[in-house]
């Protein structure tokens, strides 16, 4: 009897603790998805942008064939667009109208006449983007409902737009400018292209100062460094590195890069720099626990057919240690992606309004940009910082996803 009761509690025991571990499972998933249900919720509507197709009479008159940079682009979109509303005649409704496109659509009509300089001379149909707060309108986020003094767009402005929309102009394709526009201080155009190669740059500079020297440090420690006293402390230190909040690094990175050796500021080589101490600290310590866990007998087994302690560790010990490397290196990696404080510290939160071109150039990165919409007081911004978490977050799931999936290819079962 006494041993049936010791058994039913037993089990009622391991029944408890796994009904306990599947309780945090689930309310762990449960956060997630709030998360991630919370972010899609607020930026769903930033994948999308409201646009509407307007004649643009390209008038020699107003762009020199010359020099097709220096035309009138602001006069050529007005026009182009008032003569969607040809009942309006007075100067202070056509200029009300007009701010319904947005301002930046002369620089993508600029743009277009600079890369082809035939279209001077003819009349061409673009596809521009509307106001950020008619974007908001058309999406909903703006109520029509409420009286005028509160909300952005007025009565006639609406009128306007719907007239607009009634001719079949209006239109909402995927917003492919997210991607490929730079920052801008108009929300229907800020984009993350330059954060995107700015988290490239630095995330390529990280890799290759943290990778090798991570392995090298840790194969070393590992595998050929004396016990003592030195290495013992060399130890300690680098799993208490490990611990240190990365604002820490970007003090360090502010005060030695920039300040004494005078790198260029808000630069993605002082960026990666400073991402990569901060994750030498995590590769070496998975590398380590990578290498201890190749059993001995390999070891043994080399040696015994005469290997050098050298062709033990090159040829035998770390190709067997790869998987767990690997994984270590790409974790440290997204880590570094995700971090904000460092590179808030050393400038990579400029406005940056052209995507970066090489390691020395000014830029921002992901974290930065996300940062910085986040303070802006436009209503598109919101949509757009989520929009912009959601695109982080799926790099990050990427970076996991190629960890693991390295880990299972390169695995050895022994």
């Amino acid at each position: 009897m006494a041993a049936k009761r010791h058994s039913r509690r037993r089990h009622a025991r391991e029944r408890y603790l796994r009904i306990v571990g599947l309780s945090a499972v689930a309310a762990a998933l449960g956060m997630l998805g709030l998360l991630v249900v919370s972010l899609t919720f607020l930026g769903h509507s930033a994948f999308v942008q409201t646009m509407v197709d307007v004649p643009i009479n390209l008038s020699e008159e107003l762009i020199d064939r010359g020099e097709p940079a220096k035309g009138n682009y602001r006069k050529i979109v007005t026009e182009g667009f008032l003569n969607l509303l040809p009942e309006i005649q007075a100067r202070g409704e056509r200029r009300e109208a007009g701010k319904i496109l947005s301002p930046g659509a002369r620089w993508i009509i600029k743009a277009a006449v600079v890369a082809n300089p035939n279209l001077i001379g003819t009349t061409h149909t673009f596809t521009l983007p509307l106001a950020d707060p008619f974007d908001q309108l058309h999406k909903g986020v703006i109520p029509r409902d409420v009286p005028q003094d509160q909300r952005r767009v007025s009565d006639n402005q609406i009128a306007w737009f719907d007239h607009i929309a009634a001719s079949g102009r209006i239109s909402s394709p995927f917003n492919w400018g997210l991607f490929f526009n730079a920052d801008s201080r108009f929300p229907e155009l800020a984009g993350l292209a330059g954060a995107i190669a700015g988290s490239f740059y630095a995330l390529l500079v990280c890799f290759v100062i943290s990778f090798p020297v991570g392995i090298a440090a840790a194969v070393y420690l590992e595998e050929f460094a004396p016990r003592s006293r030195w290495t013992d402390l060399i130890e300690v230190n680098i799993n208490n590195l490990a611990a240190v909040p990365s604002v820490v690094f970007g003090l360090l990175g502010l005060a030695l890069l920039l300040n004494f050796l005078g790198m260029p500021r808000s630069a993605p080589l002082v960026g990666g720099i400073t991402l990569a101490l901060m994750t030498l600290p995590t590769i070496i310590i998975t590398t380590r626990a990578s290498l201890t866990a190749v059993p001995p007998s390999i070891r043994e087994a080399a040696y015994g057919i005469g290997a050098s302690r050298h062709q033990v560790v090159l040829h035998h010990v770390l190709p067997l240690a790869l998987p767990g490397i690997l994984t270590g290196a790409i974790i440290g990696l997204a880590r570094a992606l995700g971090e904000t404080a460092p590179l808030l510290l050393i400038g990579m939160n400029a406005f940056i309004t052209s995507a970066s071109g090489g390691i020395t150039d000014p830029a921002t990165a992901l974290p930065t940009q996300i940062f910085i919409w986040a303070d802006s007081p436009e209503r598109g911004f919101l949509a757009r910082t989520s929009a912009a978490i959601l695109v982080l977050l799926g790099f990050l799931v990427t970076m996991n996803g190629l960890a693991v999936y390295l880990r299972r290819r390169f695995e050895w079962q022994w």
